[in-house]
Formats: structure tokens, C-alpha cells, sequence
């Protein structure tokens, strides 16, 4: 398979850096083919402007959406833009590594997505009507492909659990697994989170590199998150609500959008082959 990997920290020697170089050789011992994006490495400008829309008048006002969507139907994008997109449709899997900063990714990051995703390549496509709401969530260019987030943090687990003071790490990731994976069509996989990784010593990360190896190999059969299809029947069109027989007592927030039933059914599968093992 093709991998890309799109790292964002500033250090190459950190342990981000480390982990990378980790992830990337075990999928080349897997035979995947390997390219990274290494966003400080390549300078990558983060912002988006009217320097992104070389082809626009000068002295029109922007419209950022409306300016993606007419350079990137005339092919004007800027050349850094178009290598990322070409990099994206070569890919059959997209990892996303960064660390967690401020309860997101860096600013580096939601810039090459800001830039990258441009109207008609990553959203505005499909058709709009009383039953399809344009192919999005689950649907659209990037359908069939897969993707997954590598995120550290500094913070315990336990500080990200369901009770802990910093949020539930899933509904943190929501966002990003959700709003910049999901909606364009990949299928999600589980995010690798490493934890307290401010003071891991040698045994710590030791620890932590088998885990990223074994996620390594199993990207192509690990089940993804079985979040729900937008077109698929879940939601009613044009309000996009969930239909309210699907709601699960005690169910609230980033959860509804998770199908229950599936997501208890991969649990379960889990389970079963970590006690086969």
C-alpha cells in the first residue's frame, strides 16, 4: 500500500521525531511505500491568503471558498498546494503526526489542511437534494482510502479519560478524526495516543515504539471508527439531524455520531482476538 505521512514538529530529534522514523520503517519493513510531508522541514506556509490564488484579480475581495474553488477548476493552485493533493490521491493510507498542542494540532498542520483541502477537491462535491446532501462524511474524494492520527502528549491518560479534567481524548480528536478525516471520505482508524511523554525514559519509549510498530501492521485490518454515514439513512435531509430513534439513552455529544451497535460489535471482536492471542 501507499502511505503518507504528514509530521508536524519543529525538532527532527524530538521524540515525535523518533516515533516517525519508527512508523516509517516498520511499514517499510511491511513492503508499504512510504512518502512524509514534513511540514517545518519544508517550510510549509500555513496561512491562506490571496498569495494562494495567483490567478485571482488583485482587487477583488477574497473569498477564500469561492477562490479555492475556481484556481483548483483551472488548475491555478499553487504549486506546493497541487504537490499535497497529488500526494493524497497516490496515497491509500493517511497518517496525520503531531502533538497535542493547546488541545489541538499545531498551527502548522490546520494550515496545510486549510490550504490542502480546497473547495471541489476535499468538500463542495456531490449533488444537493431532499436525499443526498453532497458526498461528504463517509463519502467523497477520498473515499476507500484510510487514515489515522499519531498524536503525543504530555498529559497522563487518565487525565484524558472520560472523567478527566482535560476531556475524553476521543472527544478532543473528535474534530479532527471526524471534521477533516471523515468528511471527505476516509475511513477512520483508532488514533494512537502516546502519553507523558515529557518524562519517558529509554524502557518508556521502548514500550511506546512496539505499540506504534504493531499499529504499524495492522493498518489494513484494523476495524475503523464506525462513525455514522451522512447519505446513509442516519440523518434526515436537509436539517442533517439524527433521526431521533437512533439516539441511545445516556448517549450525548461527539457519541451520537458514533454507530453504537458497531462500535460494540468491533469491541467485542477485539476482545476475542486479544484472548485468542
Amino acid at each position: 500500500m501507499n502511505v503518507l505521512l504528514v509530521f508536524a514538529h519543529p525538532e527532527p530529534r524530538s521524540l515525535n521525531g523518533a516515533l516517525r522514523d519508527v512508523a516509517v520503517a516498520e511499514l517499510k519493513t511491511q513492503g508499504h511505500h512510504v512518502r512524509v510531508s514534513d511540514l517545518y522541514a519544508q517550510g510549509w506556509k500555513s496561512q491562506i491568503d490571496r498569495a494562494d490564488f495567483p490567478a485571482s484579480a488583485s482587487d477583488a475581495r477574497l473569498k477564500p471558498a469561492a477562490a479555492s474553488g475556481e484556481a483548483f477548476a483551472a488548475g491555478t493552485l499553487t504549486d506546493d498546494v497541487k504537490a499535497e493533493q497529488e500526494k493524497l490521491l497516490w496515497a491509500d493510507i493517511l497518517i496525520l503526526q503531531f502533538p497535542l498542542w493547546w488541545y489541538t494540532m499545531p498551527a502548522i498542520l490546520k494550515g496545510w489542511v486549510d490550504r490542502v483541502y480546497a473547495y471541489g477537491f476535499a468538500y463542495g462535491v456531490g449533488e444537493h437534494s431532499d436525499r443526498h446532501w453532497g458526498d461528504r462524511f463517509g463519502e467523497g474524494t477520498l473515499a476507500g482510502k484510510r487514515a489515522m492520527l499519531i498524536v503525543t502528549t504530555g498529559g497522563w491518560q487518565e487525565h484524558y479519560a472520560p472523567r478527566g479534567i482535560n476531556g475524553p481524548i476521543d472527544d478532543l480528536l473528535f474534530p479532527i478524526n471526524h471534521g477533516i478525516l471523515y468528511y471527505p471520505g476516509y475511513d477512520v482508524l483508532p488514533p494512537f495516543v502516546a502519553y507523558r511523554v515529557d518524562r519517558l525514559d529509554e524502557n518508556g519509549f521502548d514500550l511506546i515504539a512496539d505499540r506504534l510498530r504493531e499499529r504499524m501492521r495492522t493498518l489494513a485490518t484494523t476495524p475503523p471508527i464506525p462513525y455514522r454515514p451522512q447519505n446513509g439513512g442516519d440523518y434526515l435531509i436537509p436539517s442533517l439531524q439524527l433521526r431521533p430513534e437512533l439516539v441511545e439513552p445516556d448517549t450525548r455529544g461527539f457519541a451520537l455520531h458514533v454507530d453504537g451497535a458497531a462500535a460494540r460489535a468491533r469491541d467485542n471482536v477485539g476482545m476475542r482476538r486479544f484472548r485468542e492471542a
